[in-house]
């Protein structure tokens, strides 16, 4: 197949989930089919675009500024999104550049499958009706539940007004593919029941099993408990407000020389002042490589409460032999059991006692990281990902 794939960004350096997943599927895409990909950067120079190779035949790079949070301009934003039929989210990341691209190159090139990857790629894109949506989030969901979490009314009415717009654009869109690929069966379930569409199927979640392998040797020991996830995604943010205010207490309080550290680019400055003040917390911003804080630590917390998708962070922490404590937001759509190679707890008092539990008692750590290990070793390949990614691209193309 000659495939276009459409991103908002190019995957180095690999610093998220979706950018993970994606990764992951397209080198091995490009193995066998012909990639041609599309998308933004600040620098035509930078890693991004120079190591875009490596999954695909051909790249185009646009250049496009972000513009930073808490910015005039980023203020700005957030008040046309007042008055705009768009939901902000999505409205930042129109580009008259990559229209005309995206245009280009579907009118001069014959493509077999063209890819949207992520929701916000769509507002580009006119021949909509050609693509194939990767949906790795419902975007509605996240609104709609940062809305649930905020701490104020005036917070809460924006929120939900942008889940409101952010619902019409994604039903909009999903209504105008080819079909929808989704990164979950309860997601995939979600998009037909909300959008009122039925070409949607789903993608099991894969983790590189050899990668995050935890060494024969001993490693330094950095924290009992670690969190990793990039910490510019607001609903990173929240889960680590939310377990340093309000369960990390109740974990001192039985346990005080705990540490925790949090792991994850570009922390805003609540989240570094969080580091600072907490006893036993370590903000480590961006690092070159998770993997010495996964093995160097007791277990993973994952304490979501906003989000949609799938969490790759959790299957990361098991392949790497960490048990795994996590809320059932956090474990959404993945294919675990509680108890059995997992713990869920979503209220502050049941997170901390399964935290708890599992930093006194290393021959439960141990029996729920075996069990994590085996359920990622034997079912969590990436290869049975892109084989599955693959056929359904050619079963919305036929």
């Amino acid at each position: 197949m000659r495939l276009l794939w459409i991103k908002t960004d190019f995957l180095h350096p690999t610093t998220r989930g979706g950018q993970i997943r994606t990764l992951e599927i397209l080198k091995r895409l490009s193995r066998r089919h012909e990639v041609h990909y599309l998308a933004c950067t600040d620098r035509p120079d930078s890693e991004g675009p120079q190591r875009a190779g490596e999954y695909s035949a051909a790249h185009y790079a646009i250049v496009w500024k972000e513009v930073p949070k808490r910015s005039l301009r980023f203020i700005g934003q957030l008040a046309k999104g007042l008055r705009s039929e768009l939901p902000v989210a999505v409205a930042r990341w129109r580009s008259e550049a990559v229209r005309r691209k995206a245009a280009e190159l579907l009118e001069k090139v014959a493509f077999d499958a063209v890819v949207c990857d992520f929701l916000f790629p769509a507002i580009n894109i006119e021949g909509l009706s050609k693509c194939v949506l990767f949906e790795h989030n419902i975007e509605t969901i996240i609104w709609e539940r940062r809305a649930a979490t905020a701490k104020t009314a005036p917070v809460r009415w924006y929120l939900l007004q942008q889940a409101r717009l952010m619902h019409h654009f994604e039903q909009q869109v999903c209504r105008t593919v080819r079909g929808v690929i989704a990164v979950s069966e309860l997601d995939a379930q979600q998009i037909r029941t909300r959008f009122g569409m039925d070409r949607v199927e789903w993608l099991p979640t894969g983790v590189d099993t050899e990668f995050y392998r935890r060494p024969n040797q001993s490693v330094e020991h950095r924290a009992d408990l670690v969190f990793v996830g990039s910490m510019d995604w607001a609903p990173n943010v929240d889960a680590v407000e939310w377990f340093i205010g309000e369960i990390w207490p109740l974990i001192l309080k039985r346990r005080p020389q705990t540490k925790l550290a949090v792991v994850g680019r570009r922390p805003p400055p609540r989240v570094l002042a969080l580091g600072e003040r907490a006893k036993g917390v370590t903000v480590t911003g961006t690092v070159e490589d998770v993997r010495p804080w996964l093995h160097g630590s007791t277990a993973a917390v994952v304490p979501l409460r906003v989000g949609s998708g799938t969490r790759l962070k959790i299957y990361e922490a098991m392949a790497a032999g960490l048990p795994v404590i996590s809320t059932t937001v956090g474990a959404e759509g993945l294919e675990v059991t509680d108890g059995e190679n997992i713990r869920l707890a979503d209220t502050a008092e049941t997170f901390a006692a399964a935290c708890i539990e599992i930093l006194e008692s290393p021959q439960e750590a141990e029996r729920l990281s075996r069990q994590a290990l085996r359920h990622v070793n034997e079912r969590c390949g990436w290869q049975v990902v892109v084989e599955r990614f693959e056929m359904l691209l050619q079963q919305f193309n036929a």
